[in-house]
């Protein structure tokens, strides 16, 4: 496969405006946390909890309503469902930034709108994942999925450095403000996209929790679906409790946040280096080779746990950023070829549900998990159980075995 091929998905009309407005909208979103953190951090007199209200109202509604955005993303058009989030998330954040750039900003006024911004992403996330296969061949799926996720790496290295700069220099507000900016024009890109009308003949009278069955029945039905959302119930609750809670924690204790900056900077260029070879290199068993990938976020928990110093952790952090981006693009190319279309959102919707339910626990549980027993045993025994739960999941056959679908000889979809 030449480069040419690699970049063949953005020569398709409809997918190269989709991913023009990811790319903006990715842009200000790897800026707003960081924005909105040191936002609510300066009118609260640095109250942790504050801040950790904050992010529950927006978490919070996102995985209420996740299934609800499945299936609307499955009745209307996708296209229309992300463009009209787009605008709502755009105008929500435009009015936090006005109220932080006034100074009249209240933290009761911040929750309500990031509980608004909550629920719109709750309706814009299954939609997001799911329209790719209508804009892009199934020969070029991989390379899509590639190029969607070499933004994702890409933003996640020049967003924070960009949103830090801003809030030096010009004040958190309008770090915000460019947020809002950059959804609405991803809202414009895609208001140029045009998909193909839909046949939901004989599904006009289906009721929302019919077709919420419907969704859990392929879920249910689905053995490998189920078993890896199930382990990453586990997983991300390790990750999100033991990497992102516990690791700060002790990188204060020990080399700093400079260094733990680095490290996190070098998970993200490790992502971003796969990105590029994955759009030249496939596999054949997505999930096998996802698995896999995913055991390399063991290491860094275990240096983590005993012995924290920068250069190992630096290294390892590299290392887990490529296997999490293998374990990206194949969980996409597994759910875009082997669920139905018409299925497809409610699936994405399933799966986020199961996947995020459980990461607010890790949050709760391992800070005073670690100051109970200490930081060291704790993350030893993260690394172990992280690394047998990847490793039980590919004891499924279903899993293991799953491979790609071989991709028919089709028109272009312009």
């Amino acid at each position: 496969m030449t480069w040419k091929d690699s970049f063949a998905p953005l020569r398709e009309r409809g997918f190269a405006w989709y991913y023009a407005g990811r790319l903006v909208s990715l842009a200000g979103s790897m800026m707003a946390p960081i924005a909105l953190a040191f936002a609510v951090l300066g009118i609260t007199d640095n109250s942790a909890s504050a801040l950790g209200y904050v992010l529950a109202a927006r978490t919070t509604p996102l995985v209420l309503f996740l299934l609800y955005g499945g299936v609307l993303a499955d009745r209307l058009s996708r296209a229309v469902v992300i463009q009209a989030s787009n605008v709502l998330a755009g105008l929500t954040q435009a009015v936090v930034a006005y109220l932080f750039i006034s100074g009249t900003a209240d933290l009761w006024m911040v929750i309500v709108l990031e509980a608004i911004n909550g629920t719109v992403s709750a309706f814009a996330f299954p939609a997001m994942n799911s329209i790719v296969p209508q804009l892009a061949p199934r020969t070029h799926l991989r390379q899509a999925n590639a190029l969607l996720s070499f933004s994702r790496g890409g933003m996640s290295i020049i967003g924070p450095a960009v949103a830090a700069l801003l809030v030096e220099t010009a004040g958190a507000g309008w770090a915000i403000g460019i947020d809002a900016a950059t959804w609405l024009m991803a809202a414009g890109c895609m208001s140029r996209v045009r998909l193909p009308a839909r046949d939901r003949s004989g599904e006009a009278t289906n009721g929302m929790l019919r077709e919420l069955r419907e969704g859990w029945a392929v879920f249910a039905g689905t053995t490998w679906l189920w078993v890896v959302v199930l382990a990453f119930g586990a997983l991300n609750a390790i990750l999100a409790g033991a990497w992102l809670t516990l690791g700060p924690a002790v990188a204060d204790g020990t080399f700093g946040a400079a260094g733990w900056g680095t490290i996190l900077s070098a998970e993200s260029f490790g992502l971003l280096l796969m990105t590029i070879v994955m759009l030249r290199v496939g596999f054949r068993f997505p999930l096998r080779a996802g698995m896999l990938g995913m055991c390399c976020m063991s290491v860094p928990m275990l240096i983590l746990g005993v012995h924290p110093s920068v250069v190992p952790l630096t290294v390892a952090a590299f290392v887990s950023g490529a296997g999490l981006e293998v374990f990206s693009i194949g969980w996409s190319l597994a759910m875009q070829e082997h669920i139905a279309e018409e299925m497809l959102s409610r699936a994405y919707s399933y799966d986020a549900l199961g996947s995020f339910v459980a990461m607010p626990v890790g949050q709760v549980v391992y800070g005073p998990l670690g100051q109970a027993l200490g930081y060291r045993p704790v993350l030893i025994v993260s690394a172990v159980v992280f690394l047998g739960v990847c490793l039980l999941t590919l004891t499924s056959r279903a899993v293991r075995r799953l491979e790609r679908v071989p991709a028919p000889i089709a028109e272009p979809v312009s």
